[in-house]
This record gives structure tokens, sequence and C-alpha cells, in this order.
């Protein structure tokens, strides 16, 4: 600490008996800088510290708007439901900036991973509501629209389908962006008293393209049974977000009657919207009659000519078949699913790449892994893949797959074996399909999983234990329970077995859990807490101590080359979350990233990548905080992989696509400025061959 200075210099230091003291005048500390605080508030944010109330002090009232609005940034990212009243101190501020900041923070509020109390909802929603009636900046006005959508309260959906209209109206826009967000995490019944005609005057192609996007993502996430009409013109929309949406929304709501119109989407040169309407095909061939033609069916086999496209080097048109293989199709697609495969093995005799190769080996096997859904075996993955995929992959895939089988129980006792297998992934896969059709004879394997040295297959195999009501892996579970504070991705796991076997016996350890330093263990504890006792119960906020883990912060401008065998992908990081992209930077200059595959790739939403494991369970063996920041998730956004508060590490995705109800829930920390065509094509099992640090010029 610095100390004050000396009233009078020692050199100048009267001795005389006769001479009275003066007192000292008080001298004021030194006023720190708008830069200096800011930096504190920055520090603050990343240890979830309230500063002993200083923070809150910044945000209320602080002389520099610009440290007003980042200390109410940093009040967005700790999601502290004890600072609401200074979140709603600021949506009345004179100055724009922090009523819109102000605005965003009571966004992040709204979507706490911790449900907010139903008095603090009330609170906001009537804090909203008053300062959307009373806004006149536009900005700010978007801002809190887009709040009320996350707070998806009755009161929010109210005013945000008055703002509706009119469809070519100054807030349609993000009103219908904002209702559909608010669908998407409260149901579809909390907008259903929306009047479908407003919704369709929204997709008029005379339109702003923006505003028919909004109207189609609205329509889409209402599945509304009555719109099926207005959802079916809408596939002729010029904009291609408009047309996947409206084709994703006539799955969820249309019939095999709908084929047609669907059917023409298909293999066109947008691939997102050919793999949606292909999805949305998979899922009207399941309301088809048995025994009785099914148009749908006919529409996606009609699309083996896309095999040698893929073949060809155009592995973005593989996406329709990824995306049926994903959805699945009832046990009278089979005859489709052989088709396919036939096709992709005669491509892969004239394949042009090594790389086009893999595309259609992994298609293969994705294919192969969706036939034994269909009959619940691990049967045709044993020959997929021309011998490139790894075991690993395809017995993991398979067994993942056939977990989720929908027919009569027939036993996982084939899942058993599998357990005891090298790979952690396949361990865990097998865990999975034991999860979900549990047998006796996994008991004893199961318990001795428990406590392996692979944190995640133990918590897999605490999981199981517990749904098989397994009374005697206790003591296994309470050694690994014991492992939980210093590793705290076993949780989640581990909370629903000790609830499962222990009941209310596991009060006290999941109470001890409220105080623990990760924020996620504490959602975990605070949500078995609530299912247990019934009684609402929320954790309180910890500090995280000064030398927690922070890598240095990527400097302004600093881009992400990721070099894949399909091309070059750059990203430029978003300074607004240096922690996230400092991060990235961190891991790229270790090498990290090299030969880890984008492992999970879903069409028309994300592809992600960054896992060592392959399975999207693994990370660098940390965590990162959260940094929202007022990005919005649009097409070719780089975003960072969660499973909860504050649970970032090494895996990222790009989105193919507007995604709003990702916004302010997953950092968004950079774009992609170059070979967004590459990520189109990237596919499951597609290598990282690299990442390369450089500096965008200025």
């Amino acid at each position: 600490m610095a100390r004050l200075p000396a009233a009078v210099s020692a050199g100048f230091l009267l001795v005389s008996a006769c001479v009275r003291s003066v007192p000292t005048p008080d001298v004021p500390p030194p006023q720190e800088s708008p830069a200096q605080l800011i930096e504190r508030i920055q520090d603050w944010e990343d240890r979830r510290s309230l500063g002993d109330g200083e923070l809150v002090r910044l945000a209320t009232s602080a002389r520099d708007w610009a440290v007003r609005v980042r200390a109410l940034r940093a009040l967005a990212r700790i999601q502290d439901v004890a600072t609401l009243e200074a979140v709603l101190v600021g949506l009345t501020a004179p100055r724009n900036a922090v009523r819109e900041e102000a605005a965003f923070a009571a966004g992040e509020l709204a979507q706490s991973w911790e449900p907010l109390p139903e008095e603090a909802r009330t609170a906001l929603t009537e804090a909203l509501v008053r300062a959307e009636a009373s806004e006149a900046y536009a900005r700010v006005h978007d801002t809190l629209l887009e709040s009320l959508g996350k707070l998806a309260t009755p009161g929010a959906v109210e005013v945000l389908t008055a703002r509706l209209s009119p469809a070519n109206g100054p807030w349609s826009e993000a009103a219908a962006t904002a209702l559909g967000v608010a669908a998407r995490k409260a149901g579809p019944a909390a907008v259903a008293n929306v009047p479908l005609e407003t919704i369709r005057a929204l997709l008029d192609p005379r339109l702003r393209s923006e505003v028919n996007v909004a109207g189609a993502y609205l329509l889409a996430a209402s599945k509304r049974l009555d719109a099926v009409e207005a959802l079916g013109s809408c596939l002729a929309n010029a904009h291609p977000d408009a047309r996947a949406l409206c084709a994703k929304g006539l799955g969820d709501v249309g019939s095999p009657r709908d084929t047609t119109s669907l059917h023409l989407m298909l293999g066109g040169p947008e691939f997102r919207v050919s793999a949606e309407a292909a999805r949305a095909l998979a899922k009207l061939a399941a309301k088809c009659e048995a025994g009785a033609p099914c148009a749908p069916l006919i529409a996606l086999e009609s699309r083996v000519p896309l095999a040698k496209q893929v073949a060809e080097g155009r592995a973005a048109q593989g996406h329709l078949f990824l995306a049926v293989a994903q959805q699945g199709l009832p046990l009278q697609g089979r005859p489709v699913f052989v088709s396919w495969r036939k096709a992709f093995a005669e491509a892969d005799r004239s394949a042009a790449t090594e790389e086009a190769h893999a595309d259609l080996a992994w298609l293969d096997c994705r294919i192969a892994a969706a036939m034994d859904r269909q009959q619940g075996t691990l049967d045709q993955v044993r020959q997929c893949g021309y011998g490139r995929v790894p075991e690993a992959r395809w017995l993991a895939l398979g067994l993942h797959e056939v977990a989720q089988f929908k027919g009569q129980p027939t036993g996982a006792a084939f899942a058993v074996p599998y357990l005891n297998h090298v790979s952690p992934i396949v361990r865990g896969a097998a865990l999975d399909a034991l999860s979900e059709r549990p047998v006796p004879e996994a008991m004893a394997p199961i318990r001795a999983l428990i406590g392996g040295g692979d944190a995640v297959v133990a918590g897999l195999a605490a999981a199981a234990a517990g749904k098989l009501k397994d009374a005697e892996a206790l003591p296994a579970l309470e050694a690994l329970a014991d492992r939980v504070p210093k590793e705290p991705d076993l949780a989640e796991a581990v909370a629903g077995a000790l609830v499962a076997l222990q009941g209310k016996a596991a009060e006290p350890r999941l109470r001890e859990w409220l105080k623990h330093p990760h924020a996620n263990v504490r959602r975990v504890a605070a949500e078995s807490l609530t299912s247990l006792t019934g009684a609402p119960v929320r954790s309180a906020r910890v500090e995280l101590p000064p030398e927690t883990y922070r890598p240095p912060a990527a400097p302004p401008g600093t881009t992400l080359t990721l070099r894949t065998r399909k091309g070059d992908i750059t990203v430029l990081l978003d300074p607004g979350a240096p922690l996230t992209g400092g991060n990235l930077m961190s891991l790229a200059k270790q090498g990290y990233f090299r030969g880890i595959t984008f492992h999970r790739v879903v069409p028309d939403f994300v592809a992600q990548g960054g896992d060592p494991r392959g399975d999207g369970e693994g990370g660098p063996g940390y965590s990162i905080r959260c940094e929202m920041t007022r990005r919005r998730y649009a097409r070719g956004t780089v975003g960072m992989a969660l499973s909860g508060k504050d649970t970032g590490g090494s895996q990222f995705f790009f989105t193919h696509s507007p995604q709003p109800h990702l916004d302010g829930r997953y950092t968004a920390f950079g774009d992609v400025i170059q070979g967004m065509d590459v990520v189109d094509a990237l596919m499951e099992g597609t290598v990282i061959d690299d990442v390369i640090v450089g500096t965008r010029a200025p």
C-alpha cells in the first residue's frame, strides 16, 4: 500500500521546544484514473468479487460513465442476484451507454445458470417494462427488448407482442427475435397467444430480409400446428436463413403431405438449407403410416447422387446425410440408409483426395450407427468406415446411438464387455448405453470404474450406478465425492448418484458444495438440494483467490488461423473477451490443438472442436470464467463451449447460422474473417493440423 507523504520534509524539520506543533492538514488519497478503476474492475470480475461493495458503488454512481459501464458489464458476468438493485438503477441513468449496459446486465441476470427467485423475476419484469415504455434511444430500446425475451415472463411476452406491429415498424425485428428466444427458453406455450397473422406479416417479402428472418425464427420456435401454411409459404423466401428456419418449423408441425416443398430444397447451393430440409423430412418420415408409401423417404433416397459430390471434395453437401443420421429414421427408412451407404462405397473408389476419403468414411459410420439405433443392437458399425475410422471412434458412436433406441427394451448386456475397453471414450459410451438401459450384470464392473483414474469415466460410472440403484456402490461413490473439491467436473454426475442412493443423507455434503469456489459445483448442489428438499435452494457467490489462473490477454487485433486439411480458417478475436481469447491464444502457442479433430458437427447449427479426448468431455485440466459480450451469434461467430457457468476450457464452436438463443449465454469471442467456406465443409473427424497466432493488419 502507498504511504502518505510526510507533511514537512525532514530537511526542514524545525527543532524548537518553544514552537507549538502545527496540525498536519488532511491529505486525500490520490484519485484513481478511469483506466486504473477499469483495471480493478477487471480483476474483481475475474475473481467473481464485488470488491467489498466497491463494484456496486461504481456501477451505480461512478463519475466517469465509462467506468460505470464497465462495472455494469462485470455485474452482468458475475450474475449475483444480490446486485439486482444496482442493475435496475442503471436503467434510469441519463447516459445512453449506461442504460444500454444496464439493460444488457438485466438480461444476463434473467438467464442466470441458477434460476432467479420469483420475486426477483417479478421485480426485473416490472423494471424492464417501465424502462421500455419510456426509452427513446433505439440501441437501448433494442437491448431492453432482447432482455425481455431472455426473461420470458408473461409480462415480458405481452410487451414484446405489442412491439411486433406494424411489421415495418422500428421494433418488429428485435421483438420477433426476442419472442423466439422466449419460446426456446420457456417453451412454445409461452408465445401461444401471439396472433399468427401478426407473425405472418413479418414474412412479407417486401420487408427487409432481417425482419423476414426474425419472423421465421419466431414462427419456427413457436411450433404452432396452425402455422403449417405460413411455414410452407416461407420456404420460398429469398433469404437462406429464413428458408432454413421455416423448413425446421415444418419438420416439427407438418405432415408427410409437406414433402414436395421440402424436396425442392434438397441438394441446393445453400448447404444449411438443404440439411435443414433433410432433417425435416426425417422427422416427417416418422409420421408415415407403417406399410404405406412414405413420400419423405422417397425424397431422401433421391439424394444418392450427392455422395459423388462429397467424393469430389464438396464436403458441405455431406451435411444432408449427417443431419438425417443424427435425426434418425424409422425402421421403414432402413432401405434409404442402405442405398446411401452403397453410394458412399462407390464414391469412395473415385474420391479426389484423402480428405474426401475420410469424409465418406465418417459418413458411412454415422449412417451405420443410425441403422444400429433403429434395431437397438451394435451391428452395422462393425463394418463401417472402410478401415479409416479408428475402432474407438466407431464403437463409441455405435454405443451412443444404440443408447437412443426407442423400441421395446431388449437389454443392454452387449455393452457390458466394453466397460473394460482400453479406450476411455468407449468405456464412457458403454456407460451411456447402460444408463439408458441398465442391466444387473453391469453393476460390478461399473463399481470398479467409479474408482478409476479417468474422471470422465468415473463420473459416468457414478451416474450409471445411481440409475441402477446399486447400494453396494456407495463406498466407491463417497470416495469419488471426496474428489469433487479438486475435480469439479465430477459434481453433476456424483450429485445425481448421491441423491439416488442416499436420499436425505446426501444433504450435508451437498450443502458443503454450496460454498465451493467453482460456480458450476454450487449450481449443481443448489439444483440437487432443490429436488431433494422440495424447497428452492440457491448458492451464494464465492470470491476466488487472487492467484486464480488467468491466461495473458490477447492483444487487440489478434487472430487465430486454424490449419485444417480442408483449408485455413482465420478468426479475429474480440478484445471484449480478453480471458477467453487469451486462453485459446496461449493453448495455440503450446501446440495444444495439433491433431485434435472437430468431434461434433450439427448441420445448420455448429461445428465444435478443441477436445483432446474427441468425445466432447475433454479439456485442458482447468476452467476459465465466462465473459459474456454484446456480440451476437451470427453466421461465423466463434463461441466457447460450456457445461455450466464458468466451465470454459479448450472447446470452441463456429455457428453456421444465426443462433439468438445463444446470445449472452455462451461467451462469443470472435468472428471468422476468412475461410467460412472451410467452416461449411467441416465434418466430424476433420483434423486440426495446427492453430497459428497472428495479428490483423490495421
